[in-house]
């Protein structure tokens, strides 16, 4: 079982920044796929960006070179480090959680329950 809770989001204007945080418990501990989805109004669910059980990271074309994925040492705490935001990124941002490092939801088994992002222009 994997319990997964964000926290973070909020309200920025464009240019600004924002850290969202994922704090994740496994019981019996597991090696998971992590990443980070969005979904907008009325929008599909979106795959942001995805981190391996080796680090490796997978980044969705729109967010390539302002948002960061990475986790703490004992793998506890995931994070979105999100600059430069645009009115565009405002969504409700899920952490996951799976099996598969890829960046489509029907491939992830575990999620939170969301933390919502609005940029302003």
């Amino acid at each position: 079982q994997v319990q997964l809770v964000e926290s973070g989001g909020g309200s920025v204007q464009a240019g600004g920044s924002l850290r969202l945080s994922c704090e994740v418990s496994a019981y019996p501990r597991v090696n998971v796929e992590m990443a980070w989805f969005r979904q907008a109004p009325g929008k599909e669910r979106e795959g942001v960006a995805a981190i391996s059980t080796l680090t490796n990271t997978l980044y969705a074309n729109s967010v390539k070179g302002r948002f960061t994925i990475y986790q703490d040492n004992p793998k506890n705490t995931l994070f979105l480090q999100m600059d430069s935001l645009k009115p565009e990124d405002s969504a409700t941002y899920y952490c996951a959680a799976g099996w598969y490092f890829v960046l489509e939801p029907s491939r992830f088994e575990y999620w939170g329950q969301g933390t919502q992002v609005t940029v302003s222009s």
